[in-house]
Order: C-alpha cells, then structure tokens, then sequence
C-alpha cells in the first residue's frame, strides 16, 4: 500500500456508504491524530485505540442522526498525495465549504484543522478536507 492515509479515509467512506455503525483502520499516529480531530469536531461518535499485534487498530464509531439515518460526514478528499504534495502557507490557507468544513493539516506543531492553523500563523501540508 503506497497512501495509507488515503486508505483510510476509502475505509471511513465505504463504512459510511454501506450504513456500518463501526469501522476498525489499522493505526499509525497520523491516523490517530486525524481521528482525535474527527471526534473532537464531532464528526464522529467515539473512537478507541486497540493494541493488538505490532502496530494495533483503531475502532471508530460512526455518528448518525437518528431520525434520518444521515452520516455527520457527507464527504472525505484526500488532497496531498504521495506523488503530489501540496502545502499552502497560513496566507492561502483553503476554506472548505466556505467555512463550514475543516481541512486538516501536518504543520511543524503536529496535526491540526486549518482554523487553528490560522490562528497560530502555521502552514503546512494539507492531508484531507471533511465536510
């Protein structure tokens, strides 16, 4: 596998699409720092870190609306790719759906959204954009 991240948000969709409450990925500390993000801008319902064999899974529960059975994620895109990395400044730093979703970022600081990146005047390079 040449973009584990990218199979990891193939994962994240595929579970949305067929209506899985639960999706395991295997873990990497990228991954794991994409899902705190996840859970904290509530895009998902919890998560849970499982050490099992050398680098362990990663269990995500899905979150959906109860009424609609609608998924809070409508869309993931991988936008850095191994072939093609893209990197912005905190200048030029993308606005997903006009400020109503998040675009995540590997900075000098760690792994942050692009608000908090602004914030702090941090670019870097862009994995994903959530909405």
């Amino acid at each position: 596998m040449t973009d584990p991240i990218a199979d990891y948000l193939t994962r994240l969709r595929n579970a949305i699409k067929a209506g899985h409450r639960v999706v395991e990925v295997p873990a990497s500390n990228l991954k794991k720092e994409i899902t705190r993000i996840l859970f904290e801008k509530g895009y998902i319902l919890s998560y849970k870190f499982v050490e099992d064999g050398p680098q362990g899974t990663i269990k995500i529960a899905l979150k959906y609306d109860p009424v609609n059975k609608v998924n809070a994620i409508k869309s993931l895109q991988r936008v850095s790719t191994p072939g093609l990395r893209q990197y912005v400044g905190y200048r030029e730093m993308p606005r997903v759906l006009n400020g109503l979703g998040i675009a995540i970022l590997s900075t000098s600081k760690g792994v942050m959204t692009n608000k908090e990146a602004a914030l702090q005047k941090l670019g870097g390079e862009v994995i994903c954009y959530v909405y």
